[in-house]
């Protein structure tokens, strides 16, 4: 029986510090791997640009504007975006920068006889989403838009010959907008991102409107890479002391996007 007892008493220890040293293990585990409350992805991206709509400032007669993406990068001086997110399982908070310098020839018409239109172009918006299911967020947030435009053209007079006109403008403007996003994580590997957006309702545009869509695939757990198409329309118009100037343009082309998560 002491024998007995002493074996039941080795084992008892034995099985005590094996439960002990595993508790120890797991707690290691835990501290050496905690899970993440937020993630943050960083994107640069190009697009490609299309634009198409009409300009105007003062008592200038609107300028068609119809340019293709090689138009665009081969008077394009300067461009950048960059786009930020940081997220939890349930909110997201984004960031997206983008900024163009263009330089575009006047096409010749009935009104207008040659001369250039030029437009700095900056845009931030800033959006809180919230997810209500596991492929659906919903949010609000804005869009701060900051536009130079300059037009040095000649303009046709009756009956005949030209006259050198110079207009410029320089103005900024929010635009309140909703949102609502559809993403896919397949395997955390394969990416798919539908987001759709309006706003303006006369706060700052008469009405504005996007509309993107995705597909990637992340290629490791930092760095990922996507591609798509987006569109952005803005219908401005706004009366000052000079006239009236006007900023109706749809924006539009494939986008490139390499993104970083950490």
């Amino acid at each position: 029986m002491d024998i007995i007892k002493k074996h039941y008493i080795i084992n008892s220890a034995v099985l005590c510090l094996f439960s002990f040293l595993s508790g120890i293990s797991s707690v290691s585990a835990q501290i050496s791997e905690p899970e993440k409350r937020w993630k943050f992805l960083t994107e640069v991206y190009l697009l490609f640009p299309n634009m198409k709509g009409e300009t105007g400032i003062g008592d200038l007669v609107s300028v068609p504007i119809d340019a293709n993406p090689g138009d665009i990068f081969s008077k394009l001086k300067i461009g950048g975006m960059l786009y930020f997110e940081a997220r939890t399982k349930k909110w997201a908070i984004t960031s997206d920068l983008v900024f163009m310098n263009l330089e575009n020839e006047v096409t010749p018409g009935t009104i207008l006889n040659s001369g250039t239109v030029t437009a700095n172009q900056g845009i931030w918006e800033a959006v809180g989403l919230f997810r209500i299911t596991s492929f659906l967020e919903v949010g609000a947030g804005g869009r701060l838009n900051h536009l130079s435009t300059g037009m040095d053209v000649r303009r046709n007079v009756f009956p005949g010959g030209t006259e050198e006109v110079n207009r410029d403008n320089t103005t900024t403007w929010y635009d309140p907008i909703i949102i609502a996003r559809l993403t896919a994580d397949i395997r955390d590997k394969w990416l798919f991102q539908f987001r759709g957006d309006l706003g303006g309702f006369g706060a700052g545009s008469d009405f504005t409107w996007q509309l993107q869509a995705y597909a990637g695939y992340r290629f490791s757990k930092i760095f990922q890479l996507t591609a798509g198409y987006r569109i952005i329309s803005i219908d401005y118009n706004k009366d000052t002391d000079a006239g009236q100037f006007i900023f109706n343009t749809d924006e539009f082309g494939p986008v490139i996007r390499l993104g970083f998560n950490f």
